[in-house]
């Protein structure tokens, strides 16, 4: 599966670009994340459940950042093991420019499946996995468009 967009996120581009690298974050915006734990350096390691037509499991995997372009661009790669329902991997090719509004990202996703999930057929593999990048991407923008109002809204109390 193979999906490419383009979202305009009303956040500046280092707001942004901090959202990639932030694990908290990312963690907020992976549909079904239960756990991720680690760093843009060492790499994420990650527990996802998810439930796919009839099969649901618990993924166990990781997650790296390569090709950084510190600001620019990076190529975000993930696999995960669910047991006897199969794996999943894939990865993003994530590009962020100045914006009318804010900062445009562009996304190039590449998705593959293997195991039972894999039995389950090409247009609901392909179907789900649209809908986990858009709900990851809507995700992240508007945790990253919410935290960018919290830092520019005016601070109250405490002047006179």
């Amino acid at each position: 599966m193979n999906l490419e967009e383009t979202r305009e996120i009303k956040a500046t581009p280092d707001a942004v670009w901090a959202g990639l690298t932030s694990a908290e974050v990312l963690a907020q915006c992976i549909p079904g994340c239960q756990e991720l734990t680690g760093s843009v350096e060492d790499g994420f390691e990650a527990v996802v459940v998810q439930k796919v037509g009839p099969v649901k499991a618990t993924f166990r995997g990781n997650v790296a950042l390569s090709d950084v372009v510190a600001g620019q661009s990076c190529t975000i790669s993930g696999e995960g093991k669910g047991g006897a329902a199969g794996f999943a991997k894939g990865g993003a090719n994530v590009s962020l420019a100045p914006g009318p509004e804010g900062t445009r990202l562009t996304y190039v996703v590449d998705a593959k499946v293997g195991g039972k999930l894999a039995q389950l057929g090409s247009r609901i593999i392909d179907g789900f996995a649209k809908k986990m990048v858009d709900k990851f991407f809507a995700n992240f923008q508007e945790v990253v468009e919410g935290s960018s109002s919290a830092e520019t809204a005016p601070a109250t109390g405490g002047e006179a």
